[in-house]
């Protein structure tokens, strides 16, 4: 096992990797900019070192400052987490060559799935069913506007480099073909220094449904289930549960057979999800994979009684999983709220600023991920998320039911928060009975029934 893991990232996740460590015994090292000296994964970590100011280029994202951090206090792992730089394939490399383990996959896998042209060609090698589309990145606007005409409207432009909802336009028609690909040719030069594009059909209001996958280096992979991420505003989500409504036992095997093969043929090791869209017939298709721990991986943790993040852990460490398929179990249901710190009436606005009442909800079945105290002052310079309020049922029903009551009972004042959004939310009608796809929020004006 590592002799010191650094935590390569702030906030609720930092702190979560902390508490594993603590369990298995490994001293931490905590890093952060000017702006989170008070945070609270500086206090709770073993050792702490400040790389920078507070914009993130000059911090959390500067690469050469964190290996430098891990050297000084010799540590020999290094965690990344989720965003920051959990997805930077030459990240990892340096890790490497520095001889400093990067707990994730390899930097290869990082960079063969974060080209999401190259990650749709691999998949379907692996026998992974894929939305059809353009075989690799679009040349130029006539080959788009070919494409288009042959798979048919409605198509998506994506960013090959992309993420987070950047770099991506839906084209109903081929008078709006141009227009939208220069723009998000635009968009994703901005963004990821990358304007290069693909296409794919549109499939209209489809589920987003995540599979969790653990492979270790020996050849190993296990499934989880899945989460139902279908809840999402402007392609970012706000609600997951754990199983979803809309899978059956069988699909559920299916797909996730499916997202085993497809990370044993790509090579994975660590945790991971391979994300699908699923259509009113249940057909599923590959829409990418993330090599990292995800934000709502609690959800998946409940259900499958399994500490996500040891487990990525032990892996990096060269252990083999002591789980097999036949011992995953699925049991009772969780849905996690991701609490943010912004003013969901003024279209989410981030609403930074000092936390000046912060009463935590309890109980039966409620977990919080939090990084946030009294008198925290939220800084303006990162993520909005304050807190993942889990609510854990044996069903869906009950797990609704306490997540109600938890959120009656979880205040913040000194800033405005998004808990009033999900009050809203899971007590919606069509949430409540399933009837939800990832168009919801775009077709349903919670603000609008709330006045």
């Amino acid at each position: 096992m590592f002799k010191k893991v650094l935590i390569a990232n702030r906030g609720e996740i930092a702190l979560r990797i902390i508490r594993a460590c603590k369990e298995l015994g490994i001293p931490t090292v905590a890093v952060h900019s000017e702006a989170d000296t008070d945070s609270l994964h500086v206090s709770f970590a073993d050792e702490a070192v400040c790389i920078g100011p507070a914009p993130s280029n000059e911090s959390y994202l500067d690469p050469r400052r964190i290996i430098s951090a891990a050297e000084i206090t010799g540590a020999d792992a290094i965690h990344p987490g989720y965003g920051f730089l959990a997805e930077n394939a030459d990240f990892a490399d340096m890790c490497e060559n520095s001889g400093i383990k990067f707990i994730g996959p390899s930097a290869q896998v990082i960079r063969d799935m974060g080209n999401k042209s190259r990650a749709k060609e691999m998949m379907i090698k692996a026998g992974v069913p894929v939305v059809p589309g353009s075989e690799g990145v679009v040349e130029s606007l006539e080959q788009g506007l070919a494409i288009a005409e042959e798979i048919g409207y409605p198509i998506i432009l994506k960013a090959v480099s992309g993420g987070g909802g950047r770099g991506m336009r839906i084209i109903r028609a081929k008078e709006d073909f141009e227009t939208n690909f220069q723009m998000a040719q635009a968009e994703a030069r901005g963004a990821f220094g990358d304007p290069s594009m693909y296409i794919e059909k549109y499939i209209e209001n489809p589920r987003h449904i995540e599979i969790q996958i653990l492979a270790d280096e020996h050849g190993n992979v296990v499934h989880l289930g899945e989460r139902e991420c279908s809840i999402q505003r402007r392609h970012q989500k706000l609600l997951e549960e754990a199983p979803s409504i809309a899978i059956d036992p069988e699909l559920r095997q299916r797909m996730g057979s499916v997202a085993a093969k497809g990370a044993k043929g790509v090579g994975y090791f660590s945790a991971g999800t391979i994300e699908f869209l699923l259509d009113d017939d249940h057909n599923f298709y590959f829409m990418e994979m993330n090599t990292r721990i995800q934000v709502e991986h609690p959800v998946t943790e409940i259900v499958a009684n399994l500490d996500l993040v040891k487990e990525q852990i032990r892996i990096a460490a060269g252990e083999k999983l002591d789980v097999r398929q036949k011992d995953i179990e699925i049991k009772g249901h969780a849905i996690e709220c991701r609490i943010n710190a912004e003013d969901w009436e003024k279209n989410f606005m981030p609403n930074p600023g000092k936390v000046e009442v912060f009463h935590l909800p309890g109980g039966p079945g409620i977990r919080i991920d939090s990084h946030v105290y009294q008198q925290y002052q939220i800084p303006p310079f990162y993520d909005s998320l304050i807190a993942k309020l889990i609510a854990y049922g044996r069903d869906r029903e009950e797990a609704l039911a306490r997540m109600n009551r938890a959120l009656d009972e979880f205040f913040i004042e000194g800033v405005k928060t998004t808990i009033p959004f999900h009050k809203k939310l899971i007590n919606h009608p069509d949430f409540v009975s399933g009837k939800f796809d990832t168009g919801f929020l775009d077709r349903v004006d919670l603000l609008k029934e709330t006045k």
